[in-house]
């Protein structure tokens, strides 16, 4: 996953049933890691479609989208940011697991035997699921995960709410395949794996009958996603739901589900998102007396405290009503039309800057991941309304302009970049003006 060059091309038959992890091993196998597609990247015109076709469906039923603009938004931030690390690297997830290849393996399965392919499948699917639990019983893994369920929706948009560090610890649980399973094998289940849980996270898909018994659906993970008492700890499956069967996490729903965090953030600002209960985490431990109970700080579940079992009490978790209102901005409708257009402008650069991250200089790479970060905090303090959020705007938009003069960033209007390009000496003449920093030939 490291020469897009030498990846295998996704066609539109593939690219849909990727989304359903419906692709055949034979298509799928691959003796080098180089070789294997970034399905996840190549997914992003899947993610907008299936997004586009809830919103008619449930136009049609319901008569009102699936979800808040604000929300989505923030849904979309977070998973913007989760991916920009692979920008500059391969993830802990593949490096971790081929350094355990390398020196630790013990036998070498065949990489295009169906055999190995489906054992992967399952293999991946379990470490998954402990991963997964781990994440919601230990305060230090709860931390990173929490983001995915600090929507009070439940849409598309959020299965893209992702955590930035979640994958610094969730390579543990996978590492034993390491020691038999081929990289290149375990690189397309973990793609596979994640994409899959995007079509579940829906509310206008009820119940799917047999299915039920043996995949996870959107009916189970309504249940994860809620914080009605019964929900909590809930259904941890990836894709398959034999797993919180068999170890007794399973529970169906019945009585509606309230969506989010049992105690709300009620904020849109991505990093706030990202990390305020590490803060938290920070602020308790502190507080807390003794050293054995700071070490249950991190270790045992969010809910702990001294006195209390290892994931605190249930009758603690705040009861839910049902009519529940959730956290909206306040922001007018036409700062809103403004922030979806910014937010567009800055996904079409999003895309590009990986499309040509092999052409680009580190330079021009870090700068436009600066320039997305900046974009993603100064619209959740403009959906927030914060006090600071017009300042930071207008710098925001004074930085595009720079970004664009010396040649990082590329303007949208063709007459735009020829007034760039005129004004900056560095790139007249460099036909692929913002592309990258080369200068112009000399001779």
């Amino acid at each position: 996953m490291k020469n897009p060059e030498a990846q295998q091309d996704v066609s539109v038959s593939q690219g849909i049933r990727m989304m359903f992890y419906m692709m055949k091993p034979n298509e799928t196998s691959f003796q080098a890691l180089e070789e294997v597609p970034d399905y996840v990247q190549k997914a992003t015109p899947y993610f907008i479609s299936l997004m586009l076709l809830e919103l008619v469906v449930s136009w049609i039923r319901k008569g009102k989208p699936p979800g808040r603009l604000d929300d989505a938004l923030t849904s979309m931030s977070a998973g913007i940011l989760s991916r920009l690390p692979s920008l500059f690297s391969r993830s802990i997830e593949l490096t971790s697991y081929i350094y355990i290849w390398e020196n630790y393996s013990i036998i070498s399965l065949p990489w295009d035997s169906p055999w190995t392919w489906y054992l992967t499948f399952l293999g991946v699917d379990f470490g998954y699921y402990w991963f997964h639990r781990m994440a919601h019983e230990v305060n230090i893994l709860w931390a990173a995960h929490q983001t995915h369920h600090s929507s009070e929706g439940y849409n598309l948009s959020t299965a893209l709410r992702q955590s930035v560090f979640q994958i610094y610890t969730s390579w543990i649980f996978y590492s034993p395949l390491a020691l038999f399973i081929p990289p290149s094998v375990y690189a397309v289940h973990l793609q596979f794996n994640l994409l899959y849980q995007f079509w579940i996270h829906t509310k206008v898909i009820d119940n799917l009958g047999p299915l039920e018994l043996i995949l996870n659906t959107p009916s189970h993970h309504r249940v994860h996603h809620g914080r009605n008492r019964y929900c909590i700890d809930k259904n941890y499956a990836g894709t398959l739901i034999i797993w919180d069967r068999i170890f007794g996490t399973f529970e169906a729903e019945n009585e509606k589900v309230v969506y989010g965090l049992t105690h709300p953030i009620n904020t849109f600002e991505p990093f706030k998102v990202q990390f305020h209960h590490l803060v938290n985490i920070w602020t308790t431990f502190w507080a807390t007396p003794g050293f054995f109970n700071k070490f249950s700080v991190m270790f045992k579940g969010p809910g702990w405290s001294p006195g209390k079992p290892r994931l605190g009490l249930s009758e603690e978790i705040p009861e839910v009503k049902g009519n529940e209102v959730p956290f909206s901005s306040s922001a007018s409708q036409l700062l809103r039309i403004y922030v979806v257009v910014q937010f567009a402008l800055m996904l079409t650069f999003y895309e590009e800057t990986f499309a040509d991250k092999a052409a680009l200089s580190q330079v021009t790479l870090l700068l436009r991941v600066c320039f997305i970060i900046l974009t993603l905090t100064s619209i959740g303090f403009l959906l927030d309304q914060k006090p600071k959020a017009a300042v930071l705007e207008t710098f925001r938009c004074l930085l595009f302009l720079m970004l664009c003069r010396f040649g990082h960033l590329k303007p949208f209007i063709p007459s735009l970049s020829f007034t760039f390009e005129r004004a900056n000496p560095r790139q007249s003449g460099n036909p692929s003006h913002c592309s990258d920093n080369t200068r112009p030939s000399t001779h």
